[in-house]
């Protein structure tokens, strides 16, 4: 009788070999762990994916898990040139490999950190279509575990802190023949490279590169010379161009009359022109301004040239726009203020960061730039009321800016802007020894007049609530609803 019992026992035993659950587990162990190519990782998530309560209640249907597959790339650049430009676009490229390559394909501009990343040919793999690169870092070797870091302008890079001399980064550029390297395999890859970057390049290496690339429109050359800019000529289309020859502490270079006649020889199609740290005098401004006759753009920043400079600018016959930054002198030797002509397109003059205690420099800038409508100065030292009564020589001036002018005053100021009869706007900022209480009732009726005035001389300026009774603000709509 108890044979039965015994029976029964062993039938619902559950580590009997034929009961339902051990069949159930010998189902799927045979079809997975029998197959030769199965990995214990698929094994494994098989499990969790069948015991999955999402698995149990629906039944699993194949669907495509990447529909973006049927579409062709070019469609899908096009959608992911739509993205918003505040979304992450580096995001994409974690998507997958395709996804990956779209994304390096979608990069226009990017600055280069390591050269030995563009001349391994990974660059141009990864970033097909680059029209800009900027590859000034990547000329420069770092030290090793420095903790300083120079920035100047557009350039930062880690410097060591036991640098024999103060030109740091003469001390760590690679050499120009590496960097021709670079330029070399640039051009053979990237035949659509609109602007570049570069330090310490040699004539051979812009000429190779300009064979290639003759689509090139913007070049910035830092620690450039009169031999680089034989290059240039190869540049048929070029229309900005940026010389850095030298920066006080940085590098050292010249690029002499000699160097500026080449520039003006090979780029006759410039439009925008910046001369920092170059050297030369009247002979090398005058031929750029002779042969690049669609110049709208000149900027002058920190030069070491000799006297007669200026006079050369009445030679630009198209010329719009003329900066001058950072320059601690105008023009030692400016010539004849009779003989000095004028710049016959020129709009605006900008000056920035500028001494201007040399009145002999000062008024022939003046004289030669009388036609310009915009004139801005803005941290300019040594501009006292003797150095701004040459500005008088501005006979169309509609928008004024100074600021940061410690030294001018108000009477000064005065004495000037009243001879401006085409004056509409004007701005004055941080001029601290301009005062509301020596503004007379003549400057006050000019204020009244103007369409658009910004007055903050100093922090204590209460113009607004002392010139109320004189209706600024209200007089000026009358007047000029009834031009």
């Amino acid at each position: 009788m108890t044979f039965p019992k015994t029976m029964s026992f062993r039938e619902k035993n559950p580590r009997s070999p034929k009961s339902a659950l051990r069949r159930r587990r010998s189902s799927w162990t045979s079809s997975w762990l029998n197959h030769p190519t199965t990995s214990f990782k698929q094994v494994v998530s098989a499990v969790i994916h069948s015991q999955s309560p999402r698995s149990i209640s629906k039944p699993q249907t194949p669907t495509d898990s990447d529909r973006t597959l049927s579409l062709p790339d070019t469609l899908l650049l096009k959608i992911l040139h739509k993205l918003p430009e505040s979304h992450n676009n580096n995001d994409l490229s974690l998507v997958c490999k395709r996804w990956l390559s779209l994304q390096g394909r979608r990069i226009r501009t990017l600055k280069v950190l390591d050269l030995d990343f563009l001349l391994s040919g990974k660059l141009l793999s990864r970033f097909p279509e680059l029209t800009n690169v900027d590859l000034s870092n990547a000329c420069i070797y770092p030290p090793r575990n420095s903790a300083i870091l120079l920035s100047h302008k557009s350039i930062s890079f880690p410097i060591s802190s036991d640098s024999s001399n103060g030109n740091f980064v003469d001390e760590n550029l690679l050499h120009s023949d590496m960097v021709d390297r670079g330029l070399r395999v640039l051009g053979r890859g990237s035949c659509d490279l609109r602007k570049l970057v570069v330090i310490n390049a040699t004539e051979m290496g812009l000429l190779g590169l300009a064979e290639q690339c003759s689509d090139l429109q913007e070049l910035e050359l830092h620690k450039c010379n009169d031999n680089l800019l034989r290059g240039i000529a190869a540049c048929e289309n070029l229309r900005a161009l940026r010389l850095v020859a030298s920066v006080d502490g940085l590098y050292t270079c010249s690029v002499s009359d000699i160097g500026l006649t080449i520039l003006a020889q090979g780029c006759k199609r410039l439009v925008r022109l910046e001369l920092c740290g170059c050297e030369g005098s009247f002979d090398g401004i005058r031929a750029i301004g002779q042969c690049c006759e669609l110049l709208e753009q000149l900027t002058v920043c920190d030069h070491r040239m000799e006297g007669g400079w200026i006079g050369a600018l009445s030679c630009f016959e198209s010329l719009k726009t003329l900066r001058i930054w950072s320059c601690g002198k105008m023009d030692g030797s400016p010539g004849p203020e009779e003989l000095l002509g004028s710049c016959p397109a020129l709009e605006s003059l900008q000056l920035k960061r500028c001494c201007l205690n040399d009145k002999d420099g000062v008024r022939a800038l003046f004289k030669v730039c009388d036609g310009a409508t915009t004139v801005l100065i803005r941290d300019c030292w040594g501009l006292d009321d003797d150095s701004f009564s040459l500005a008088k020589a501005f006979r169309r001036v509609r928008f004024f800016s100074l600021e940061g002018c410690s030294v001018l005053t108000t009477g000064g100021l005065e004495s000037v802007v009243l001879r401006w009869e085409e004056l509409e706007s004007m701005r004055v900022v941080s001029c601290k020894s301009i005062i509301d209480t020596e503004i007379s009732p003549a400057l006050s009726s000019l204020f009244s007049l103007l369409k658009e005035l910004t007055w903050r001389p100093d922090t204590r300026s209460h113009l607004s609530s002392r010139l109320q009774a004189a209706g600024i603000g209200k007089r000026g709509s009358k007047f000029f609803k009834k031009r």
